[in-house]
């Protein structure tokens, strides 16, 4: 599950890593938390990229409640594409989220230790996500999106047994433009380098935002904050 995630990039550093039209109205997230509005890259209509303003939980065209979308703010790699909730946004609205880096929390509930999880090399990258428009039976329509995920990494799986499927910079266009199946092989852990840091608990409050989020956690007595990369 991935149910936090950072963007250290404004609108211009995502404009230029994944060739949209800049939007200068993008600033930096430190915290990210479902029914928040973040960007994602998609293909419009006529054929080119575009960056959105969407709603993190994906609702269906078909659910009767907006709140619906908490409970899908992830969708699982396995069987996405028969999923009555995913199958659709898998065939024509498939989208990336641009990220810098996402949390894990590991331990007992209450003490649990907060881990900011990124990919050496890589300040921007993007997972693979979906897309849905969702009208009201009264008002506008509602864009939103979820993050897929899958089976976590060697690294990653030292915390949690889940991660968002990373998109490799070389397999981003074809998760947007190739047909399903060929979209759906892209759907697996991530088998490079990942760094796991543990980050303080400020961060743990879906209310708290700005750069603090990611400040070091306070190292026990004398030894030095818990850091690790791993293939």
């Amino acid at each position: 599950m991935c149910s936090r995630y950072f963007l250290d990039a404004d609108g211009n550093v995502i404009a230029y890593t994944f060739r949209v039209p800049p939007d200068t109205a993008i600033r930096k997230r430190f915290n990210i938390a479902p029914t928040q509005e973040a960007p994602v890259v998609r293909v419009s209509r006529t054929g080119e990229r575009e960056i959105a303003m969407l709603r993190w939980g994906l609702v269906p065209a078909w659910a009767k409640e907006l709140r619906v979308g908490t409970k899908m703010i992830n969708a699982r790699a396995e069987g996405v594409d028969t999923k009555p909730a995913f199958r659709d946004a898998v065939k024509r609205r498939r989208c990336i989220v641009p990220a810098t880096g996402f949390f894990e929390w590991q331990g007992e509930p209450g003490r649990k230790q907060p881990f900011a999880i990124t990919v050496p090399g890589q300040p921007l990258f993007a997972f693979a996500g979906l897309w849905e428009r969702w009208k009201p039976a009264e008002g506008e329509a509602v864009e939103t999106f979820t993050i897929v995920t899958t089976d976590a990494n060697e690294a990653v799986a030292r915390i949690h047994d889940r991660m968002p499927v990373i998109l490799p910079p070389d397999a981003v266009d074809a998760w947007l433009t190739v047909p399903p199946e060929e979209a759906l092989a892209l759907l697996k852990p991530y088998e490079g380098e990942i760094s796991l840091r543990a980050v303080g608990k400020f961060v743990s409050n879906v209310n708290h935002e700005g750069p603090e989020c990611l400040d070091d956690a306070a190292p026990p007595r004398d030894e030095a904050p818990r850091q690790q990369t791993l293939l």
